[in-house]
């Protein structure tokens, strides 16, 4: 089979599969958003919070999997080790999420920003998901691995049966039981139990290579899990930073609107970085099977074709938001807000730009990452990801006001792709 068509049997799923993952937010905004724009305010203040409990998971899910993946021809005894570790890491690192959501949760919303008003939109809806933590961390770790044990396909039908089971109940807690955000919260909390249990079926399967073993956890596993997977982490977190970062700076330029304005954007731009995460995540078990087969040419090649192709979806991305974009916004501002349109329609074309040159970046982390090239994963997305963007929207605000936050993203991405260009 050639190296394009094994690429786009990896990719395929997983672009399904993340998306799938990005809905849990956008659902839980436009149901939300019926209530108005406190809802969403409250809503974009505990994304951040959200956004770090899934890059933890994922980076240790994607980094252990991909020593999983770098090891199993060579160092069999290794590899057979990494799913058991990377189980155990993920339940005990979940146990903090728990508390802060038992003891934390309001002080939190009110460091993020939140108003007293917002305090009592969000403070339930931010306690439900932390204490669901587990459930989130647990899934970054189990998909991955049934991935890259060559069942792409069932990752992708278990994370969009879990984003179906979502919606189904955003709508039975919200709406017929009134519970209002705690319903959207539980919907979200509870989806990934969904997608653990189909993953479930791969277990008992013939075809299964991993299994579970009660394990010492040793710190050496988990620092090169880490090393491997931070550009994962960096890239999930990055929306988390971004929207802190853009929260400060809206809330000094025009109040709660502005925030709402963005928290439009931030959920559609999760659905923007899906496709693009779907394409990375989804090169990395045949990268890192090449590579740990020396087939250092045919990553190359595996690179050049995920490029073509997460070029080709920026485009289009950029094409439907700039044709729709007043539509797209219309479905999340119910109640109808001029301002909270006007911010949102602009701010939304000049922030897709971005993705041409985002496109680039996110794939060529993850590549690094996939053959063991931690450090220039690194550099890539913690520019993009964190230096960048905060220092040019800090910038550009004072300069342009809303207009400069907007530009922050695509001004972080180029900046990256210029400063790595030979990497």
């Amino acid at each position: 089979m050639n190296l394009e068509k094994r690429l786009r049997q990896y990719i395929i799923p997983n672009i399904f599969a993340t998306i799938g993952m990005s809905c849990y937010i956008l659902i839980d905004t436009f149901f939300i958003s019926i209530a108005g724009t406190n809802g969403i305010t409250a809503l974009n203040l505990a994304i951040p919070v959200y956004s770090l409990i899934f890059a933890i998971g994922n980076m240790i899910g994607m980094g252990y999997a991909t020593i999983y993946s770098l090891n199993k021809e060579t160092k069999e005894d290794v590899s057979k080790m990494m799913f058991s570790h990377a189980i155990i890491w993920e339940l005990l690192l979940s146990i903090i999420f728990v508390l802060l959501g038992i003891f934390c949760s309001s002080m939190i919303l009110k460091i993020m920003g939140g108003d007293e008003v917002i305090l009592q939109t969000g403070t339930t809806y931010l306690q439900i998901v932390l204490m669901c933590a587990p459930f989130f961390m647990l899934n970054n770790a189990i998909v991955p691995f049934v991935r890259n044990d060559y069942a792409p396909k069932l990752a992708m039908i278990a994370t969009l049966a879990s984003s179906f089971y979502n919606i189904v109940f955003d709508y039975i807690f919200i709406f017929p039981m009134q519970m209002g955000m705690s319903g959207a919260a539980l919907a979200t909390g509870t989806a990934p139990i969904m997608s653990i249990l189909i993953c479930l079926i791969h277990f008992i399967s013939k075809n299964n290579t991993i299994k579970f073993h009660f394990v010492l956890p040793t710190f050496k596993y988990l620092i090169h899990a880490c090393q491997l997977g931070i550009s994962y982490f960096i890239n999930q977190i990055a929306s988390g930073i971004t929207t802190t970062a853009f929260n400060y700076i809206l809330l000094g330029l025009d109040g709660n609107i502005a925030v709402a304005a963005y928290g439009v954007i931030a959920n559609y731009a999760l659905v923007g970085n899906a496709l693009f995460n779907g394409i990375s995540q989804g090169q990395q078990p045949l990268l890192s099977d090449l590579y740990g087969q020396s087939h250092i040419e045919g990553t190359k090649k595996v690179l050049k074709y995920a490029l073509k192709i997460s070029l080709g979806i920026a485009i289009c991305l950029i094409v439907i938001v700039v044709l729709f974009s007043s539509q797209l916004v219309s479905l999340f501002n119910s109640k109808g807000s001029s301002m909270l349109a006007v911010y949102a329609n602009k701010g939304m074309i000049i922030y897709f730009m971005g993705y041409i040159f985002a496109s680039i970046n996110i794939i060529k982390a993850s590549y690094f990452s996939a053959i063991n090239h931690p450090k220039t994963a690194f550099i890539i997305s913690m520019s993009r990801g964190i230096v960048s963007i905060v220092f040019f929207a800090f910038i550009l605000s004072k300069f342009l006001g809303m207009t400069g936050v907007w530009l922050a993203f695509p001004v972080a991405e180029l900046f990256t792709l210029i400063i790595t260009m030979k990497e």
